[in-house]
Protein backbone atom coordinates (compact mmCIF):
# COMPACT_ATOMS: atom_id res chain seq x y z
CA UNK A 1 0.00 0.00 0.00
CA UNK A 2 1.17 3.53 -0.79
CA UNK A 3 0.50 6.25 1.76
CA UNK A 4 0.02 10.01 1.55
CA UNK A 5 1.08 11.69 4.79
CA UNK A 6 -1.16 14.54 5.92
CA UNK A 7 0.60 17.83 6.69
CA UNK A 8 0.25 17.33 10.46
CA UNK A 9 1.78 13.86 10.23
CA UNK A 10 4.77 15.19 8.29
CA UNK A 11 5.35 17.87 10.91
CA UNK A 12 4.98 15.40 13.78
CA UNK A 13 7.34 12.89 12.17
CA UNK A 14 10.04 15.42 11.34
CA UNK A 15 9.72 17.30 14.61
CA UNK A 16 9.20 14.29 16.83
CA UNK A 17 6.49 16.27 18.60
CA UNK A 18 3.86 13.55 18.79
CA UNK A 19 3.73 9.80 18.76
CA UNK A 20 1.64 8.28 16.00
CA UNK A 21 -0.92 5.57 16.65
CA UNK A 22 0.18 1.94 16.48
CA UNK A 23 -1.94 1.55 13.32
CA UNK A 24 -0.17 4.49 11.67
CA UNK A 25 3.30 3.28 12.67
CA UNK A 26 2.53 -0.21 11.36
CA UNK A 27 1.13 1.13 8.07
CA UNK A 28 4.10 3.45 7.56
CA UNK A 29 6.66 0.72 8.24
CA UNK A 30 4.88 -1.70 5.87
CA UNK A 31 4.14 0.85 3.12
CA UNK A 32 5.38 0.29 -0.40
CA UNK A 33 5.81 4.05 -0.76
CA UNK A 34 5.42 7.14 1.39
CA UNK A 35 4.34 10.40 -0.22
CA UNK A 36 3.92 14.00 0.86
CA UNK A 37 2.03 16.40 -1.36
CA UNK A 38 3.53 19.65 -2.53
CA UNK A 39 0.19 21.02 -1.29
CA UNK A 40 1.39 20.28 2.26
CA UNK A 41 4.40 22.53 1.76
CA UNK A 42 2.10 25.29 0.50
CA UNK A 43 -0.05 24.84 3.62
CA UNK A 44 3.05 25.02 5.82
CA UNK A 45 4.16 28.17 3.99
CA UNK A 46 0.80 29.85 4.59
CA UNK A 47 0.86 28.95 8.29
CA UNK A 48 4.44 30.24 8.64
CA UNK A 49 3.46 33.51 6.92
CA UNK A 50 0.50 33.90 9.31
CA UNK A 51 2.75 33.31 12.32
CA UNK A 52 0.93 30.10 13.27
CA UNK A 53 3.90 27.81 12.70
CA UNK A 54 7.67 27.85 12.75
CA UNK A 55 9.60 25.25 10.75
CA UNK A 56 13.15 24.99 9.47
CA UNK A 57 13.78 26.25 5.95
CA UNK A 58 15.12 22.79 5.06
CA UNK A 59 11.80 21.02 5.62
CA UNK A 60 11.54 19.82 2.01
CA UNK A 61 15.11 18.48 2.04
CA UNK A 62 14.52 16.80 5.42
CA UNK A 63 11.36 15.15 4.09
CA UNK A 64 13.14 13.78 1.03
CA UNK A 65 16.10 12.65 3.17
CA UNK A 66 13.62 10.68 5.29
CA UNK A 67 12.70 8.67 2.18
CA UNK A 68 9.37 10.34 1.49
CA UNK A 69 8.53 11.03 -2.16
CA UNK A 70 7.03 14.33 -3.30
CA UNK A 71 3.60 14.19 -4.94
CA UNK A 72 3.09 17.20 -7.20
CA UNK A 73 -0.29 18.82 -7.73
CA UNK A 74 -1.43 17.90 -11.25
CA UNK A 75 -4.09 19.50 -13.42
CA UNK A 76 -6.44 16.52 -12.90
CA UNK A 77 -6.38 17.00 -9.12
CA UNK A 78 -8.00 20.45 -9.26
CA UNK A 79 -11.35 19.45 -10.79
CA UNK A 80 -11.47 16.42 -8.48
CA UNK A 81 -11.68 18.82 -5.51
CA UNK A 82 -14.90 20.28 -6.89
CA UNK A 83 -16.41 16.81 -7.20
CA UNK A 84 -15.96 16.11 -3.48
CA UNK A 85 -18.94 16.56 -1.16
CA UNK A 86 -18.58 19.51 1.23
CA UNK A 87 -17.97 17.43 4.35
CA UNK A 88 -14.80 19.39 5.09
CA UNK A 89 -14.10 22.97 4.05
CA UNK A 90 -10.31 23.12 4.49
CA UNK A 91 -9.02 23.64 0.92
CA UNK A 92 -5.64 22.04 1.63
CA UNK A 93 -7.23 18.89 3.06
CA UNK A 94 -9.67 18.74 0.15
CA UNK A 95 -6.73 18.88 -2.27
CA UNK A 96 -5.02 16.04 -0.38
CA UNK A 97 -8.21 13.96 -0.52
CA UNK A 98 -8.50 14.56 -4.28
CA UNK A 99 -4.85 13.64 -4.82
CA UNK A 100 -5.12 10.47 -2.73
CA UNK A 101 -8.22 9.41 -4.63
CA UNK A 102 -6.70 10.09 -8.06
CA UNK A 103 -3.39 8.42 -7.21
CA UNK A 104 -4.85 5.44 -5.31
CA UNK A 105 -3.18 6.37 -2.01
CA UNK A 106 -4.37 5.96 1.57
CA UNK A 107 -4.04 9.06 3.77
CA UNK A 108 -2.37 8.94 7.17
CA UNK A 109 -4.09 11.66 9.19
CA UNK A 110 -5.34 12.61 12.64
CA UNK A 111 -8.24 14.53 11.08
CA UNK A 112 -11.39 12.43 11.41
CA UNK A 113 -13.18 14.72 8.93
CA UNK A 114 -10.91 13.32 6.20
CA UNK A 115 -11.95 9.79 7.20
CA UNK A 116 -15.56 10.75 6.34
CA UNK A 117 -14.60 10.77 2.64
CA UNK A 118 -14.48 7.63 0.49
CA UNK A 119 -10.68 7.51 0.59
CA UNK A 120 -8.74 4.90 2.58
CA UNK A 121 -7.42 6.46 5.80
CA UNK A 122 -5.14 5.40 8.61
CA UNK A 123 -5.78 7.41 11.76
CA UNK A 124 -2.62 8.83 13.23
Amino acid sequence: MNLLLDTQVVLWQLGGTRELSDDALTAISAADGLYVSTVSFAEIGVKVALGKLSVPDEIVDATIAAGVRLLPLDAEHGPAVGALPLLHRDPFDRLLIAQATAEDLAIVTADRRIAAYPVPTVLA
